[in-house]
């Protein structure tokens, strides 16, 4: 049975992708992210099945909730087992981002998707980083007052995540509207892609 490794996100408006780019340098061995894979993380969900994946779609379709103004706010970096792993964009104010975070959790928890347990920070991943990497201390001492003029997230977005050369990339599966005045309905925009096209393992 077809598998599909999806997530839930926010995509930044081109203008901010370009500075995002912009900055995207100063570290050596590091795998930067292009224009395609820019994106705020608000939930990891992981391999499920189609049954499971077409649940998930129609229980995003009842999500409500206002539009968001946001804006970029320096600079991170993520480790794991005390090595850089990750460096990335801020963004900010946290609180909206957080709460649209939990009421996707608990859409995803009706239909069976374990709620998250890692802290949430709202953050664009910018880089991926290896042993080989480095240093970071100075991209992050340049960046360190990164900033953006507001913007607004108008729609979240459902992706499925495919490996392939050069890191994953990401397939649009439907967008669902954020506005204070209308109802969150899903805007397909790749009619059965979810059916169609089976992701490969992580």
């Amino acid at each position: 049975m077809s598998t599909h490794r999806l997530f839930v996100a926010l995509r930044p408006p081109r203008p901010i992708r370009r500075q995002l780019i912009a900055a995207m340098h100063g570290i050596s061995g590091a795998r930067w992210q292009d224009d395609e894979q820019l994106h705020l993380t608000l939930r990891f969900i992981g391999e499920v099945d189609h049954h499971r994946a077409e649940d998930i779609a129609a229980a995003l379709g009842s999500l409500y909730a206002p539009t968001i103004e946001a804006r970029i706010a320096g600079v991170g970096l993520f480790e794991r087992q005390g090595r850089p792993h990750m460096v990335w964009a801020g963004v900010e104010p946290h609180a909206p981002i957080a709460a649209l975070h939990r009421k996707i959790d608990q859409l995803l928890a009706r239909v069976g998707v374990v709620p998250e347990t890692r802290a949430f920070v709202p953050h664009i991943t910018l880089a991926r980083l290896n042993r080989g990497s480095g240093p970071v201390a100075p991209f992050l001492a340049l960046n360190s007052d990164l900033a953006s003029a507001p913007f607004p997230f108008g729609h979240v977005t459902l992706y499925e995540s495919e490996m392939g050369h050069g890191g994953s990339r990401y397939h649009p599966v439907a967008r669902y509207p954020l506005d204070e005045a209308t109802s969150a309905a899903a805007t397909a925009l790749t009619s059965s892609h979810v059916a169609a096209k089976p992701s490969s393992a992580p």
